[in-house]
């Protein structure tokens, strides 16, 4: 693929999402992130695919990092769900 035109695609979806998002009431923002949670697990398995065919050292350790951050950035957004939704969970008595 041209670079420029992997760029445009980058830019157009860039702008696309942005105008999406903006678009959202406050309400969904949680079941949203819930879908982002989603990609970001199916980046770590195209991570783990890449870093499966990696052939040179420096090609396995920009593998491993990818894995490594898109593992933490998959399991901090089910922390940051978890807490938000505990936000509307109701309180016992005495509590």
């Amino acid at each position: 693929m041209d670079g420029l035109l992997a760029l445009y695609i980058f830019m157009l979806a860039a702008f696309t999402g942005y105008e999406i998002i903006a678009k959202v009431p406050v309400i969904l923002h949680t079941p949203l992130m819930s879908g982002s949670n989603f990609i970001h697990g199916v980046v770590v398995v195209g991570a783990m695919l890449v870093l499966g065919m990696a052939e040179t050292p420096l090609q396995q350790a920009i593998g491993f990092f990818a894995v490594a951050l898109g593992a933490a950035n998959a399991a901090g957004g089910y922390v940051v769900t978890e807490r938000m939704l505990a936000m509307f969970k109701k309180k016992e008595n005495g509590q």
